[in-house]
């Protein structure tokens, strides 16, 4: 993945992947169980994306913080789900293994900029 891309780019990006993913596993796999997880893992991956969005055009520093919060917890579930399907083996490691490396990269970068946020705004209150 470029590394001179926005976060909102990278995020968009990835939901578009997350999507992918889905749709072919809902036609390789038919178990109740794969359906449930796709979703979830459907939900959060796509959730992401909207909340570095929304981010964009957020009313304070305040309301930005909190939108990348959300994306970074979506991104951590999306994860979890990611694990879910790979260690339950209703999906093969190797097809999610570069999606796992991406969102690491997301995890990091909303990391690193909510923190840098939260130092800014700690600085202007004092």
């Amino acid at each position: 993945m470029n590394n001179n891309i926005s976060i909102q780019e990278r995020t968009e990006l990835f939901a578009i992947r997350v999507v992918k993913a889905y749709a072919e596993l809902n036609k390789k796999y038919f178990n109740d169980e794969s359906k449930i997880l796709s979703k979830q893992f459907l939900r959060a991956g796509t959730s992401i994306g909207a909340n570095c969005a929304e981010a964009k055009f957020a009313q304070s520093n305040k309301d930005f913080i909190s939108k990348y919060s959300i994306a970074l917890k979506e991104a951590s579930e999306c994860k979890f789900w990611i694990k879910i399907l790979v260690n339950s083996e209703a999906v093969p490691e190797q097809k999610f293994a570069p999606m796992l490396l991406e969102l690491n990269t997301i995890i990091g970068i909303l990391v690193s900029s909510i923190n840098k946020l939260k130092q800014k705004q700690q600085l202007k209150e004092q």
